[in-house]
């Protein structure tokens, strides 16, 4: 596998419980509480501060820091997400870990180029020492309006620069970037697809129109890779996010009859959920129409308790990433590794997330090794069995 391939060790990686409760609400009353929220561990390490007259920032430090030196980091955001919660918690948990103890200032720039200028220009001002670059959409806006810039830059949440067109391959920029890789590499993937379903006949994938990252670093590479294999793919695209679960109701079902084509009985077919916001939140309406076909995800954490789970998931969860992201934060923090001089990080292997709870309704066979080697199992009774817990 080309690249740089960060192995993970057990203890290490982050305790996963289930999506909907890995990043609890803990803003509510504050001005910021629409687009930013974090789980109970950074409520109780760090203050989060907010100001009515700009609803956009969110000040963040230490409770109970260390003395000495505060070095400041600036962290974009493009919009809300769960899943940036998941990562902006983990971040600031590694951080406190690693014992530093720094000014972070959050913007939401909402992708406009006048709000994001103004927080570059505040960053060099100030002499900030690190730019964490939230989602793939944060990111592309700044390796266009910032590669060369004099401020280091991490990539959190971001799928794969080089299927982007950002990195050449999976080595160093040279530049001011340090990208990490929400995507495990298609092959791999594809691989696991096959030994789950040997004689695959269809993929419906599920993607959302207006998510340009997870379409070409999700979508199409398996659509590529299962034409090379004689597979049949159907494209599910939701059109409007707003409107996606209405969408989903007609699509799922349209993908169903679309796929007894080729396979009467459905015994060979799988959705495919890729990391849309607007596809994956709508899990229980994708689980209704879905009928017996088996539900697999990019996304670990949607794998999670109870009925509303995918069956599977093989993927890069939101907190290995976010914890990849630490450390190459707290390495140019520390002055001992240049952005420029880090190359892609890729998780690996990767995560694998199993509903028992799900795959016996569906009637779906299990390889004994995706057991013996899945980051996070559910029972049959849905309940969180294994997980990797916090150092």
């Amino acid at each position: 596998m080309n690249g740089a391939v960060v192995r993970r060790f057990l203890g290490i990686i982050v305790a996963a419980l289930a999506f909907s409760t890995s990043a609890v609400a803990q803003s509510s009353d504050q001005p910021f509480s629409k687009w930013f929220k974090y789980n109970s561990t950074a409520a109780a390490k760090w203050q989060f501060t907010g100001d009515p007259a700009d609803p956009l920032r969110v000040e963040v430090r230490r409770k109970d820091g260390p003395q000495g030196k505060r070095q400041k980091i600036l962290v974009l955001y493009p919009r809300p997400s769960s899943a940036y919660d998941i990562e902006m918690s983990e971040i600031l948990r590694v951080l406190e870990i690693k014992e530093h103890n720094p000014d972070i200032l959050v913007i939401n720039f909402e992708l406009k180029d006048a709000a994001g200028q103004a927080a570059i220009k505040l960053a060099e001002a100030n002499k900030y020492d690190l730019i964490l670059s939230m989602g793939s959409e944060s990111t592309e806006w700044l390796f266009k309006n910032y590669k060369g810039g004099t401020i280091p830059v991490v990539t959190i949440c971001s799928k794969d620069p080089v299927q982007l067109g950002q990195m050449k391959d999976y080595g160093s920029s040279k530049n001011n970037f340090a990208f990490t890789s929400l995507n495990v590499l298609v092959d791999v993937q594809y691989s696991y697809l096959k030994e789950l379903k040997p004689n695959v006949k269809n993929i419906a994938i599920l993607v959302d129109s207006k998510n340009k990252s997870a379409i070409e670093t999700q979508g199409m590479p398996i659509v590529e890779l299962a034409k090379k294999n004689n597979v049949t793919t159907h494209w599910v695209a939701v059109e409007n996010p707003a409107e996606s679960k209405a969408e989903l109701a007609k699509l799922i079902p349209d993908a169903v009859e679309a796929m007894r084509k080729n396979d009467p009985d459905l015994s060979n077919s799988v959705f495919w959920i890729t990391g849309s916001t607007a596809v994956f939140r709508e899990i229980r309406t994708i689980n209704e129409f879905a009928g017996k076909v088996p539900v697999l995800s990019v996304v670990p954490e949607i794998v999670t308790k109870g009925d509303d789970t995918a069956a599977l998931a093989i993927g890069i969860s939101f907190k290995s990433n976010a914890q990849l992201a630490a450390v190459y934060a707290d390495q140019i923090l520390r002055g001992v590794a240049k952005a420029g001089d880090l190359k892609v990080g890729i998780v690996s292997p990767p995560d694998i997330a199993i509903s028992f709870r799900k795959t016996h309704e569906i009637g779906m066979r299990v390889p004994f090794d995706f057991f013996e080697n899945a980051t996070f199992i559910y029972d049959y009774e849905g309940v969180a069995v294994r997980f990797i817990k916090d150092e």
